[in-house]
């Protein structure tokens, strides 16, 4: 297993462009041979336009199948986790309706 640690952008994820950063920063990994732990612990808050754009945009170029079994989370606090799970929910029902 590797580790992906979120604290290496700040406490605070909050806008589109960090979130990108973070995803292209993260897919050579889910790229690779070994499960990613998706390491939350510290992040104190993680707006909706960041959850879309690093985790649930993965969608785009994983199938969510593969993007479960190729990852797992660690250290998300409970409004942070519902942001996450909101976006990949939405970003997932909007690919499927493509």
């Amino acid at each position: 297993m590797v580790t992906f640690s979120f604290i290496q952008f700040g406490e605070n994820l909050g806008t589109r462009q960090l979130g990108k950063v973070a995803r292209e920063k993260l897919m050579p990994l889910l790229n690779g041979d070994e499960k990613v732990i998706l390491d939350f612990t510290g992040i104190d808050v993680v707006s909706n336009s960041f959850a879309d754009e690093c985790i649930a945009k993965l969608l785009i170029d994983l199938p969510l199948e593969t993007l479960k079994a190729r990852t797992t989370f660690k250290g998300l606090n409970p409004l942070a986790e519902n942001c996450v799970l909101t976006a990949i929910k939405r970003r997932y029902a909007a690919l499927c309706m493509a």
